[in-house]
């Protein structure tokens, strides 16, 4: 049988540390100031990467904060960063950038770091080509203002939301009657309050619970 000689087992060694340095700088954690924050750490490997971009199917569906994903505004998904992160991706191919803010989690395809909105892709020329080699500088963390409401009943008949509406109002405001369509039908579903946190929208579900009716927190959106 053939044996490699010294020069090939060398070289062969010398592939295999460089394989293995290339793979720990990936798994390496950098310091990053966030003005406004504590300091965040995160691996080199999720700062510089590949992007893409999505849009249909996902438009209109839940984001993993509870938002509801607008393909047309200006945010992004990213497997590790904080939630209302901003950051500037800067498009390694063509110099472009365009900034966005984390409300996703994503993307699940390896070798990939960050999913962009389609507007975001389009400022940086990456709808054609669908994905390109970008580097991610995090700007600052925003406050995170939430717009709380209890969902008090959910009626097929609108007469008995409306009824209900009527007996929250002066209580708590705003109460309002949305339109729900859902695979087990039409459904108007009554919200009470508007709540910037969830500490205050919990005192005010205890509150309505005493008085014999039941509900639970969710997004005004």
């Amino acid at each position: 049988m053939h044996r490699p000689n010294r020069q090939c087992r060398r070289f062969l060694w010398s592939g295999l540390i460089l394989l293995l340095l290339l793979a720990g700088c990936g798994k390496r954690r950098l310091t990053v100031p966030v003005p406004g924050s504590p300091d965040l750490k995160v691996a080199r490997s999720e700062i510089f990467g590949i992007a893409s971009w999505y849009g249909d199917p996902f438009h209109g569906q839940r984001t993993s904060n509870g938002e509801v994903y607008d393909m047309q505004a200006m945010t992004a998904a990213h497997r590790t960063l904080p939630f209302q992160t901003v950051v500037r991706v800067h498009n390694l191919d063509n110099g472009k950038k365009t900034q966005v803010r984390i409300n996703d989690r994503g993307p699940f395809v390896k070798g990939r770091i960050i999913d962009l909105s389609r507007a975001a892709a389009r400022e940086i020329d990456m709808v054609g080509p669908g994905t390109a080699k970008v580097r991610l500088e995090i700007l600052r963390i925003e406050a995170v203002i939430e717009s709380l409401a209890i969902q008090v009943g959910s009626f097929t008949q609108k007469s008995r939301a409306d009824a209900l509406k009527r007996r929250l109002e002066g209580d708590y405001d705003p109460v309002t009657v949305s339109l729900v369509r859902t695979p087990r039908g039409v459904f108007h579903r009554v919200l009470a309050g508007n709540y910037p946190n969830r500490d205050k929208a919990r005192k005010a579900l205890k509150k309505l619970r005493s008085k014999g009716l039941e509900g639970f927190v969710m997004r005004r959106d």
